[in-house]
């Protein structure tokens, strides 16, 4: 089903998937689901929806950082809240032990992710899923994790084949 759990492939030895997942118990759910897929380490790339319930974003953090090795919280829609604040508030629920990095720009947090992984490495992108789009300041730009991902993907082989 496109968007939920939405592998992206492009040869690397660690799994990288998109998945909808926007609230705290489908990000349980897809997290659970990545660890037991990894050998190695889960890395999450997690925001939230801005003009949404605000009582899910510390929920959200203090599960990705309870059920990942390493989080990074960005911008999903942020809509016409400011994206710090969102991400503020995702943060402040963190009590796991995660890392937890905080990178505002989305593309940069997905290739940071892309970046990270090692082999054995799950990587998922949750929030978006099948979403082509993102809104920000009440505007709609074209954005879609899959693509971003298989950006990343490739930029990251065409570095590691330039040695």
């Amino acid at each position: 089903m496109p968007g939920r759990l939405e592998v992206v492939d492009e040869g690397q030895a660690f799994l990288v998937a998109v998945d909808y997942a926007h609230t705290p118990d489908a990000v349980e759910r897809v997290l659970l689901q990545a660890r037991e897929m990894a050998a190695g380490r889960v890395i999450a790339v997690i925001g939230a929806g801005g003009d949404r319930d605000r009582t899910k974003r510390p929920l959200m953090g203090a599960i990705a950082s309870e059920l990942s090795d390493v989080v990074i919280v960005t911008s999903d829609n942020p809509r016409s809240e400011n994206p710090l604040s969102i991400i503020d508030e995702i943060v402040a629920g963190v009590d796991g032990p995660a890392e937890v990095e905080v990178q505002p720009d989305r593309r940069a947090a997905i290739t940071r992710a892309v970046g990270r992984a090692s082999d054995g490495d799950v990587v998922i992108i949750a929030g978006k899923g099948h979403e082509d789009y993102q809104i920000i300041g009440g505007v709609r730009h074209h954005f879609d994790d899959r693509e971003e991902a298989r950006l990343a993907l490739r930029a990251r082989r065409d570095r590691e084949a330039e040695g």
